[in-house]
């Protein structure tokens, strides 16, 4: 059974790291958020048991190889599936070499930095795996939808400073940030859950319906929503600066929960094998006191 729906999965030709990777310019409406490819839900979930199992094993290699880190950066509309998809795809890995870092609204010590200052704190150790549930990316997404937020950060006098060699500084110092990151052995996985404004209607709906999913539904949810088409915009302009080979952005259908996570493995799995992660290789003096060390144990 096992290995008949390996080769059935094999035989789709299906390579999630290449379809949802963007290469030249990208349209948010060329994008699709419904595709789910040749898989059945019950397929996809039976992958995504056996791809936790390998990204476990990817995890310890790298924790064990130490010299290199991942960074996966997830970015979405509410309501697409950021939580979710990290409990899915990361569940299976221990605890002590990955973390997850959410961002919401800055504090006033954030405040007094720059922009992408905590973003620097949470950077992974080599050896990790970090994730961003939102990101940096939040400076020229919601505060380019709404351009008076960035007022707080007291170095602009009104949103006219606002302009447009503001924002392309912006994207600027995001791929001087990424590019030093790169630079200094992060990996870094940039992925965009693409859910549709009715399956977003349909989650936050449900929310409400579900008792026990109601304390994740904030009224303030709505007014962000009213803005679907400017933050599409703002996504599509973010990513067409930003997708570069050394922090790629892929763009995965989300209108399939299911669907979103194993894509979303399979690209991590995939770029954890390029990585070329090794074991650390033992001296031949350290392989004799291991021997020793052995023989002292057993004669106890």
């Amino acid at each position: 059974m096992f290995f008949t729906f390996i080769d059935k999965y094999k035989s789709m030709n299906t390579n999630f790291s290449d379809d949802f990777l963007i290469k030249g310019k990208f349209s948010i409406k060329k994008a699709s958020t419904a595709y789910k490819g040749k898989m059945t839900k019950e397929e996809g979930v039976q992958l995504l048991v056996q791809e936790q199992e390998k990204l476990r094993e990817l995890q310890e290699k790298l924790y064990a190889d130490g010299s290199k880190s991942l960074l996966v950066v997830l970015q979405a509309m509410d309501a697409a599936g950021k939580d979710s998809l990290i409990e899915h795809v990361f569940g299976g890995v221990n605890p002590q070499g990955c973390s997850v870092t959410s961002f919401k609204t800055p504090s006033s010590l954030e405040y007094a930095h720059d922009f992408l200052w905590r973003h620097y704190l949470a950077v992974p150790q080599k050896g990790m795996i970090g994730i961003f549930n939102r990101s940096h990316y939040e400076s020229v997404l919601v505060c380019k939808v709404h351009p008076e937020y960035n007022l707080s950060e007291k170095t602009w006098d009104s949103v006219k400073d606002f302009d447009e060699t503001f924002w392309e500084n912006r994207y600027e110092s995001i791929r001087n940030f990424e590019k030093h990151l790169t630079q200094n052995g992060t990996t870094i996985i940039k992925i965009f859950l693409n859910v549709s404004k009715d399956e977003q209607k349909k989650r936050l709906i449900d929310r409400i319906d579900e008792q026990e999913k109601n304390w994740k539904f904030s009224a303030a949810d709505l007014p962000e929503r009213a803005l679907f088409d400017q933050y599409m915009e703002c996504y599509e302009t973010a990513i067409n600066e930003t997708s570069k080979d050394n922090a790629p952005w892929y763009v995965i259908p989300a209108d399939s929960k299911w669907f979103a996570r194993v894509a979303a493995i399979q690209i991590i799995i995939d770029v954890l094998e390029k990585m070329d992660l090794k074991y650390p290789k033992l001296s031949e003096e350290d392989k004799l006191s291991l021997q020793e060390s052995k023989k002292q144990l057993e004669s106890e």
